[in-house]
């Protein structure tokens, strides 16, 4: 049996993100600049569905897969390199750069700063899985587990870099501390703006709708801001989707003001986070349609639904945050209580929607567990 789903309809309003400073901000920036000088860079491959969506009942099913983001397995590095980079700018020389992380953003900050010859200090929550550890340290950087939950490891990142003279690299932003939070949001515009080809010319979105994963909301707060400044009301609609009880976006929006919760039990780890950041929450309030959560055992299927894709469509390797788009999108198909935000959506058989997936298989070990098998085992 199921948990249950949860979900808000929420009144967007397009131009309200705008009027967010860090909206302009990240408008303004250009990161992909930046990113395209980075050896190796390439934009990660946009791929098509096509057998899933008939089978689901749309148009067309789009997957960008930020597996192959510089190696890292998660689209984490496109913040940290340019907050990193643009940090060095200001401040030439040797620097220790700090954060807290489940796992992918503490990769992403060991891999820039070893692309700068910085060093780095990765705190984790008790509870992280290994592998993520390890690779971690392969980066180059230094590793300390916290007894606590998510939040409270930023918070004692945040307190050794203080005491210690750390640059604190971390993509949530509470009072005083907003200027790199800011910065690795404009670095996640740089994955919207690789699709302007495909999905998103000038003339109107190629999509209905985006889904777009959540933990403190960063990333998908950027995300909003770029429709929001590219197409104003004609913006897609926009799903953010969360784990059950790690669901802070949408309890913020059921209260119309910015929450806290505690942990959740989720194997999605990279979503599991107690507070929206104070620069994403007005962006997501302003300009998000629907706020959705999601169980484990969805996350589960959409796992196993990617690894093996029906006859034409292209194998996706998907971590439990990755996935969660696809699984929101198949909690909404199939269960008859989100019947009233399927119909908000208006998901038919015109419908055109882009999912995201945001990470690979970085815990291997729990990858194979669920699909049956390992990353580079063949389809069939």
């Amino acid at each position: 049996m199921r948990e249950a789903c949860d979900f808000f309809i929420n009144p967007r309003n397009p131009a309200g993100v705008l009027e967010s400073p860090v909206a302009q901000f990240c408008l303004g920036e250009d990161a992909l600049d930046f990113h395209r000088k980075i050896p190796g860079y390439a934009p990660t491959p946009l791929l098509q569905l096509p057998g899933l969506a008939a089978e689901l009942g749309l148009a067309a099913l789009y997957v960008k897969d930020e597996a192959h983001r510089f190696g890292t397995k998660a689209f984490k590095a496109l913040g940290a390199s340019y907050a990193i980079h643009r940090y060095i700018e200001d401040n030439p020389g040797d620097h220790v750069f700090c954060t807290a992380s489940d796992g992918n953003h503490g990769m992403a900050v060991a891999w820039s700063a070893r692309l700068f010859d910085q060093k780095a200090e990765v705190f984790m929550p008790r509870g992280t899985v290994p592998a993520r550890v390890r690779r971690i340290v392969d980066f180059g950087a230094r590793v300390t587990v916290v007894d606590g939950d998510y939040d409270a490891t930023v918070r004692t990142a945040a307190r050794e870099a203080e005491k210690r003279g750390w640059v604190l690299v971390q993509d949530t932003a509470w009072e005083l501390y907003v200027e790199i939070p800011a910065r690795i949001m404009a670095g996640y515009v740089t994955m919207f703006r690789e699709l302007e080809e495909e999905l998103f010319p000038p003339g109107g979105p190629g999509v209905n709708a985006v889904f777009l994963q959540a933990g403190v909301g960063s990333w998908a707060a950027a995300a909003v801001a770029y429709l929001a400044g590219r197409y104003g009301d004609r913006m897609p609609k926009i799903v953010c989707v969360e784990p059950v009880g790690a669901d802070c976006c949408l309890a913020s929006a059921r209260a119309g003001r910015r929450v806290s919760l505690p942990g959740a039990e989720t194997i999605m780890a990279g979503l599991n986070c107690g507070t929206p950041s104070l620069l994403a929450w007005p962006i997501l309030a302003a300009g998000t349609d629907l706020f959705l959560t999601l169980t484990d055992d969805y996350a589960r299927e959409a796992m196993r639904a990617y690894f093996l894709p029906l006859d034409g469509d292209p194998r996706v390797i998907s971590g439990e945050s990755g996935a969660a788009g696809l699984a929101a999108l198949f909690a909404l198909l199939r269960t008859p209580e989100l019947e009233e935000p399927r119909g908000f959506l208006g998901l038919d058989a015109t419908s055109r929607v882009l999912l995201v997936n945001t990470e690979g298989d970085t815990d291997p070990a729990g990858f194979s567990k669920i699909v049956g098998a390992r990353a580079t085992t063949p389809p069939g």
